[in-house]
């Protein structure tokens, strides 16, 4: 098949390219060449701002184009629309943020999604991009109708992941020492490998599925505890967990999914956030690599940066002995 790829040079979308073409798909890219402009040199590339540069898609035909960086609804409308009459499908990749309540046990693909009083509004923040990220559904499905494909992915992990929300914690924990780790071991967590992402979206592409399908994993469910001990396992660590009561946490001032990664409480308002139902996807073909493959993965490629990476979520370790002190004195 001939695919376009919106983006394609970060995260999920090199993933995307790698995965295309390990199944002899042909590749075009359609971005700013800003992010890794050198990856990808064997690849066609139509560099251009999808706000303001569609008309540089004009005279092509993809049989397939994967969004991979669509937030804002205008310009997902847009591109939508620039695209109806140059490709047969569009996909969409969304996010599980889009449902309205995580207080559900088991937030399947019917629930609902979640609303913005204004539309129009593209301001960033925590509680838009949910609703907003629902918004640029519907205007796929406005204009691509039954030829749309809306993956709708959980936390994102493995190699080249530029937001270090997984990341953090087999190099974390690969370093050792006593560790401070969220809520309790056995609190849960969902995941998905970006390489089992990625090969299901190609998968349901080449078979033409349409559709919504959540995508996150494991097939199991994952417990905090079982993610550490991995990571312990897997970087030879005498890390020994230090569990941290979200009360104790919120006192500190310390901010779930950010400063603790991967984690939120798993009560109240997010019961269901580590608790979606993947069911379909299953059915559909995902499947994964095992946690060990991906926390070695991960761990490899990250001890392959610049010692001087700054990192973008998880707890400088000034401020994590300071917290496991004051969680010392607390006990005790």
């Amino acid at each position: 098949m001939k695919i376009l790829i919106i983006g394609g040079t970060r995260f999920l979308g090199r993933h995307l390219v790698n995965a295309a073409r390990v199944r002899g798909h042909a590749v075009t890219l359609f971005n700013r060449g800003k992010t890794n402009p050198n990856i990808f040199l064997q690849v066609d590339k139509i560099e251009g701002d999808r706000e303001k540069d569609l008309d540089m898609l004009t005279g092509e035909y993809w049989d397939v184009v994967i969004d991979t960086c669509g937030y804002f609804p205008r310009i997902v409308r847009m591109s939508a629309e620039a695209l109806k009459d140059k490709v047969e499908q569009y996909v969409f990749i969304s996010s599980i943020s889009v449902y309205a309540d995580f207080s559900k046990i088991g937030i399947n693909e019917s629930d609902p999604l979640g609303k913005m009083e204004d539309e129009t509004n593209e301001e960033n923040t925590t509680e838009t991009y949910g609703p907003r990220k629902a918004l640029c559904e519907k205007a796929v499905q406005d204009v691509f109708g039954i030829d749309s494909l809306l993956i709708r992915p959980g936390l994102i992990v493995g190699p080249h992941d530029p937001t270090d929300r997984f990341t953090y914690w087999p190099v974390r924990v690969a370093r050792g020492g006593h560790v401070l780790a969220p809520d309790r071991p056995d609190v849960l967590t969902q995941i998905i490998d970006v390489r089992d992402l990625s090969k299901f979206i190609i998968e349901l592409i080449e078979q033409n599925v349409s559709g919504v399908f959540n995508a996150t994993g494991p097939d199991y469910q994952l417990s905090f505890g079982r993610l550490l001990d991995t990571c312990k396992l897997i970087g030879n660590s005498d890390a020994k967990f230090k569990w941290a009561p979200p009360a104790f946490l919120n006192e500190n001032n310390i901010a779930a999914w950010s400063d603790m990664p991967a984690w939120l409480p798993d009560n109240g308002e997010d019961a269901g956030f580590a608790r979606v139902d993947t069911s379909k996807a299953l059915n559909a073909g995902l499947k994964f690599h095992s946690l060990e493959e991906t926390v070695h993965d991960t761990l490899e490629w990250a001890n392959s940066r610049p010692a001087d990476h700054e990192w973008k979520a998880g707890l400088k370790p000034e401020r994590e002995n300071e917290l496991l002190e004051t969680l010392k004195n607390n006990v005790q």
